[in-house]
């Protein structure tokens, strides 16, 4: 990800801070949650896109599906920046990790060394 992303991760979570009213274990807490509710969100983009609904029919595309799903992402940052100011760091270091561990069993599974 990209410094400017990082910048603005930054920003979102100041902004955040300084509207907060609330101890900060409490909003540290909320935003966690936050996630849950944007993948939530998610789910009913994906039964809207689909149409599963009977009764409501399509009332999704596959665009709001990816929009959706930007916000998770956005949401989860924000909840890592919130936990630590090496929020950048911790995120490299945790996707190399999975990145490095899935193409082991990738090459595993191929019968590759």
């Amino acid at each position: 990800m990209e410094t400017s992303n990082w910048e603005s991760i930054d920003r979102l979570v100041g902004w955040l801070d300084g509207a907060s009213v609330l101890p900060v274990g409490e909003e540290r807490l909320l935003r966690l949650l936050k996630l849950s509710e944007e993948v939530g969100e998610v789910g009913q983009a994906v039964i809207g896109a689909t149409g599963q609904n009977p009764r409501k029919g399509v009332t999704h595309s596959w665009q709001d599906v990816q929009e959706e799903l930007c916000d998770v992402v956005v949401s989860a940052l924000v909840a890592l920046r919130t936990l630590t100011p090496d929020a950048r760091a911790v995120f490299e270091q945790r996707l190399a990790r999975i990145e490095a561990r899935s193409l082991a069993a990738r090459r595993e599974n191929q019968g590759n060394p």
